[in-house]
Order: structure tokens, then C-alpha cells, then sequence
């Protein structure tokens, strides 16, 4: 599409601090000399669905934060495009506040039906929101999918790191035969179903598992348990996150809000060994 086929929402709003709410979302409806009855009737359908009815006469200096970004979200909506550009729109939000506008702006885009292109650091954003995610690293895309997708089928060692939070735990290991070795010595033996992935591959290579994967009850699972001391336990509610060091490495266990440890505890836990993944040491890309 050409440029004034695109809708654009700013990071930092950009709103025109001596105009009213209904003079900013209208703005750029004046510039293409649309009719007046044509503009208010845009204007006010837009301020119904984002809840500005209130607040159109109001200056953006007396408006909140998540108030001034439906104002930004309005002012494109009433152009009535075919694709809109958002550009890292919440990331001046308070973090309650960027979870409600998340959920505001997915039920706009089913609303309004037309595509979005939404620009964030935010991996949080990006699974909850989107339909299919691109993601870039130093100007490259990495790999293209939908959200659970590149969750569970990273395309490489970023893609998987970037993907989940907190994110994935990472190990330099060694392999030989169906033997996995850590960097501190320590090792656990994977089922063939697992190491048939690697076609017979041995040598160096890096693992990954995410903190849900790392079960610290040993009776779910009939393999080998490891043990390790707790460093830090941070209680999210729903669940807790345990912190502790495992072959040099940081590790991090999402764990439910009923296992309860502190730090000092000794916890045994195993790896389900088909959620582990596989990475070349060289070029980091995923083998399965």
C-alpha cells in the first residue's frame, strides 16, 4: 500500500498537546477536506468503541497515560485503512496498564479487520497478541510463524531464548552415544526416542529447556533425578520461580505455587527429556 494507505500509532503518542481529544483524532480527516458531518460521525464512532465519549474535550495534558494512547489509537482508527503500523505503542506504560491495552488493541483488530504490523521488544506482547510473529535480529529475520510455533519449534538458539519467560535455560554439553555430559562433569543418559534426532551425531553441542520442562517432582518420571541447592525463589502466584545453579549455569524451574522451597533447600529434579532441544554449538540453529 502507499504511505496514505497506512494508519500509523507512535510510541510516544505524538499528540498535539493545544488540541482537544476530538480535534486530534479528527486532525488528519481535515487535512483530506472531508465533509464535517462525515468527521464527527468517524470521531464519535471511534471515541464509543475506545470509551473516549467523555473525554473530547479534554487536552492531552489532562488525560492518563493509557488515556492518551486510545487518543493515538482513535486518530488512526478513523481513517478507516487498510493496514495499520504500530510502532512499540505501550512501552510508556505502567505494566497493569499495558496489560489491559493489549487486550484492547487485539479486540480493535478483530473489530476492524484490517491487518496490523506491530512493531515490539516485548516478547510478551508478541505471544499474546499476534497471529503470526517475525522475529529479527540486527536487521535479519530469524524465523516466521505462529506463536506457539516458534515456542515450541525455535528455528535457532536466539529464537528460543527470545520466546518465553523467563526464558530458556541453556547448557554447553558433550554427547556420546545416547550420554549427555555437562560442563561440570555431570550427566544424564536420554532414551534413544530423544537421541535418534540426532541421527548418530556426537561431540559438543548446546541444550535448552524451558523452566516448565524441569520437573522437581522425582516421581513424575522414571529416569535419573539430579540434585541442586535453591538460590532464589521468586512466588509469582499461579506459580513459583526457583533459582539455582546447575553444571556452572544459572537455572530457572517453573514450578507450581504448591511446591514450596526457599533458598538453601536441596531439590531434586530431572529434564523431561523429549522438551529438550538440541542446538549446533557453531552455528546455534535448532537440529529438531
Amino acid at each position: 500500500p502507499k504511505d496514505r494507505d497506512i494508519a500509523m500509532v507512535f510510541q510516544n503518542y505524538a499528540l498535539y498537546p493545544h488540541k482537544t481529544v476530538y480535534d486530534n483524532m479528527a486532525f488528519g480527516l481535515k487535512l483530506k477536506r472531508m465533509p464535517a458531518m462525515m468527521i464527527e460521525e468517524r470521531v464519535l464512532e471511534a471515541a464509543q468503541v475506545l470509551d473516549l465519549d467523555e473525554l473530547l474535550e479534554r487536552k492531552p495534558r489532562a488525560l492518563s497515560g493509557g488515556q492518551r494512547q486510545r487518543v493515538a489509537l482513535g486518530r488512526a482508527i478513523v481513517k478507516n485503512q487498510e493496514l495499520f503500523l504500530m510502532d512499540e505503542p505501550l512501552s510508556n506504560l505502567d505494566a497493569k496498564l499495558r496489560v489491559s491495552m493489549r487486550a484492547e488493541i487485539s479486540r480493535l483488530h478483530r473489530e476492524l479487520g484490517s491487518t496490523t504490523i506491530y512493531v515490539t521488544h516485548d516478547q510478551v506482547e508478541a505471544m499474546t497478541m499476534a497471529d503470526r510473529i517475525v522475529i529479527m535480529k540486527d536487521g535479519i529475520i530469524q524465523q516466521v510463524g505462529k506463536p506457539m510455533d516458534l515456542y515450541e519449534h525455535p528455528a535457532n538458539k536466539f529464537v528460543a531464548g527470545f520466546i518465553g519467560s523467563p526464558q530458556m535455560n541453556f547448557y554447553d554439553v558433550n554427547v556420546k552415544g545416547n550420554t549427555v555430559v555437562f560442563s561440570d562433569g555431570s550427566s544424564i543418559d536420554l532414551p534413544d526416542s530423544v537421541m535418534s534426532h540426532l541421527a548418530g551425531k556426537e561431540g559438543e553441542f548446546i541444550i535448552g529447556i524451558r523452566g516448565e520442562d524441569i520437573k522437581v517432582d522425582a516421581q513424575t518420571l522414571a529416569i535419573v533425578w539430579v540434585f541442586a541447592t535453591v538460590e532464589n525463589v521468586e512466588i509469582m502466584g499461579n506459580e513459583n520461580n526457583l533459582y539455582f545453579n546447575f553444571a556452572n549455569t544459572q537455572t530457572i524451574a517453573r514450578v507450581s505455587k504448591y511446591e514450596i522451597s526457599k533458598p538453601g533447600d536441596t531439590i531434586e529434579f530431572v529434564f523431561i527429556p523429549s522438551r529438550i532441544h538440541f542446538f549446533d554449538k557453531q552455528t546455534e540453529k535448532s537440529l529438531f
